[in-house]
């Protein structure tokens, strides 16, 4: 094949990939489910639970528990996408035959993938501005000490989240299914995982869990360099660990 039909034919697929994450946009944000656990839940969450603690309490290592709250409930939005809007969207476009439909029209097979991925970060973005939104009037923004970090550790764990989402869609036999062990696998991963009690009041045992999920390790890459208590380093590595793992994972159990 000559180089210049190469190159059109990589242009042609940017250029279906492109119009393939337009559409996807606007299909996920016509889907009840999107709205409420992406923009309503860690919203209407983290209000609550930010002003239930005194600012001198013990259980947040010296740390203001609204600052605490607010700069790990990121995650919880970066939780939402990726454990319940991906899983769902994929296991329902399997379940109709439509990614069949995508491979029979000339769709490269990364294409579904990219596209998903670049929609559930951009939805992950979007759900951040809202949170900080609604939080900032109440309980004020936390002083960002390595903005740099804290950005890394948001993209990275959107991407890994939404692949972990991905895998799931593509291994569960129908939309229904992909709901059930989606919520399953958020609301755990909501309580241990930075958006629940402080890690200093959880018990041992849960404390080992909790280090075992993936959120957790997402939540710190972004808390901990947000509040200047750490680089969270390790906790990024972690995170992008799971995004290779999650990336090898899917492109292995995807049947088009």
């Amino acid at each position: 094949m000559s180089t210049s039909r190469i190159d059109r034919t990589r242009s042609a697929d940017i250029g279906a990939t492109g119009r393939l994450i337009g559409a996807e946009l606007r299909l996920v944000l016509r889907e009840p489910l999107v709205l409420a656990f992406v923009f309503a839940f860690p919203v209407v969450t983290v209000l609550v639970i930010a002003g239930s603690f005194a600012s001198d309490d013990t259980g947040f290592g010296g740390m203001d528990p609204a600052q605490w709250y607010v700069s790990s409930y990121l995650a919880v939005v970066i939780a939402a996408v990726g454990l319940i809007m991906v899983p769902v969207h994929v296991a329902a476009y399997r379940e109709r035959g439509v990614l069949r439909r995508f491979a029979a029209a000339g769709f490269p097979r990364w294409s579904f993938a990219l596209a998903s991925g670049t929609v559930g970060v951009t939805l992950t973005l979007a759900g951040c501005v809202v949170l900080l939104a609604f939080a900032a009037p109440v309980y004020g923004l936390p002083p960002l000490h390595r903005p740099a970090l804290v950005v890394a550790g948001v993209l990275v764990g959107a991407v890994a989240m939404t692949g972990i989402g991905l895998l799931i869609g593509c291994l569960v036999p129908s939309a229904r299914a992909a709901q059930g062990i989606g919520l399953l696998a958020f609301f755990p991963s909501f309580l241990l995982g930075g958006g629940g009690p402080p890690p200093s009041v959880l018990g041992p045992g849960v404390r080992g869990v909790a280090n075992l999920l993936p959120l957790t390790h997402v939540t710190e890459s972004i808390r901990d360099p947000w509040l200047g208590v750490g680089s969270g380093a390790t906790d990024l590595a972690v995170a992008a660990g799971f995004l290779v793992a999650s990336a090898l994972g899917w492109w292995r159990a995807v049947r088009l």
